[in-house]
């Protein structure tokens, strides 16, 4: 096996990096050392034994790339622009760190940031961006995926306490959170609202879920709420109906995508270091005609992705990010960097199924990528009520 092989090879043909400042340029040449150096060497292993990485994904933190452009509160000064570039670098690393990124600053520290008080910031957001402290965002349920907007877990208040009921599945993290935001459905009103639940607490259970074949070091959970009591002051106050919600998972979208070109980025990488290194017939396997076609081609769909994601950084920097762009963008990303990943994988042949080799891997992790946030289909949903006018359920 090459030593350098699924390291970064470099494949900026359009000249992205060209328009980076210089703080971005160290922000994605920070995360993509790190990847090389100290993810891959150690990331098989803990892929395979479905073993939480926690050393590294503090490791994270002590680097500073944990906070996905939150501003202030320790987090770390991060444009549009260097947040994918870091959501990019971990996932070409290994999707189970980029998963565990998305829910911590992604979804856990967002909801936080963008819905929660002053003293809820002060509290968690530090500790957080250091990953001192580990979060969790507990919406899709076992009967509600894509239509969480129909989730059934209720809040009821009683004086100055809220009691939670109800269930919850798939949270990253959830079984190891210092705090977990839960949304539930107030049962005086109907809205659906946003809570910090800081475990353990009485009538909590969280169990890591097991068998899974994709994102295997990463922990989600099965979350059972039976009358948990929560403060008045651990209600997120500026969640107070779905449309909150859906403003902090808007922002994922855009990771999401950016995850997916990582995955795609190490097919390419891991493909070409085989290729030149391979000998197959006496003659190095890159030597052949077809190999170069297809190593082009993959080539191709990867620097069609990084254009995709150059644009959705900029369209948040101008705040003009809407919902059918995010999800064109994780749908386009997710369903290329498969086909990558799937050309990489036959052309490595039997070599290919190896975790050594590390392209099986992100083939089972882009499977995940490919699901949440929306699956393709949800996304072609969202995109042709919004082209035709005409919502396709009805």
């Amino acid at each position: 096996m090459p030593d350098d092989i699924g390291r970064s090879r470099g494949t900026d043909y359009f000249g992205i990096g060209e328009e980076l400042t210089a703080e971005e340029r160290d922000y994605w040449n920070r995360a993509r050392h790190f990847v090389d150096d100290e993810v891959l060497p150690v990331i098989n292993e803990a892929w395979e034994e479905a073993e939480f990485p926690r050393a590294l994904a503090e490791r994270m933190g002590e680097l500073g790339l944990v906070g996905d452009g939150i501003v202030g509160y320790g987090c770390p000064p991060m444009s549009p622009m260097a947040v994918g570039l870091v959501h990019m670098e971990l996932n070409r690393g290994d999707g189970s760190l980029g998963t565990f990124l998305g829910v911590q600053a992604g979804l856990a520290m967002q909801s936080i940031a963008m819905l929660g008080s002053q003293e809820q910031k002060e509290q968690w957001l530090p500790r957080m961006a250091r990953v001192e402290a580990l979060g969790a965002f507990a919406l899709t349920e076992p009967e509600h995926g894509s239509d969480s907007v129909s989730l059934e877990t209720t809040a009821r208040r009683e004086g100055e306490e809220w009691v939670l009921d109800g269930r919850k599945k798939w949270i990253g993290n959830g079984s190891i959170a210092d705090v977990v935001v839960v949304w539930a459905r107030d049962t005086g009103d109907g809205q659906v609202k946003g809570f910090l639940v800081e475990p353990p607490s009485p009538g909590w259970t969280a169990e890591k879920m097991t068998g899974k074949g994709s994102l295997r070091a990463v922990w989600q959970a099965e979350i059972t709420l039976d009358g948990v009591r929560v403060p008045e002051a651990n209600r997120l106050p500026g969640a107070g109906s779905f449309k909150d919600t859906a403003r902090v998972l808007a922002g994922t979208r855009n990771a999401v995508a950016w995850g997916a070109l990582g995955h795609a980025t190490a097919a390419y990488d891991i493909a070409i270091t085989y290729a030149g290194e391979r000998t197959q017939f006496g003659r190095p396997l890159a030597s052949f005609q077809i190999v170069q076609e297809r190593l082009v081609r993959m080539l191709a769909e990867v620097c069609s992705m990084q254009l995709y994601c150059l644009r959705l950084a900029r369209l948040i920097e101008q705040e003009r990010l809407t919902d059918t762009i995010a999800a064109i963008a994780k749908m386009n990303n997710t369903r290329r960097a498969r086909e990558v990943l799937a050309e990489a994988r036959d052309l490595l042949g039997g070599n290919g199924i190896l975790l050594d080799f590390h392209v099986m891997r992100h083939m089972a992790d882009i499977e995940a990528l490919h699901t949440y946030e929306g699956t393709e289909t949800i996304q072609t949903l969202i995109v042709g009520r919004d082209i035709t006018g005409i919502g396709a359920f009805a």
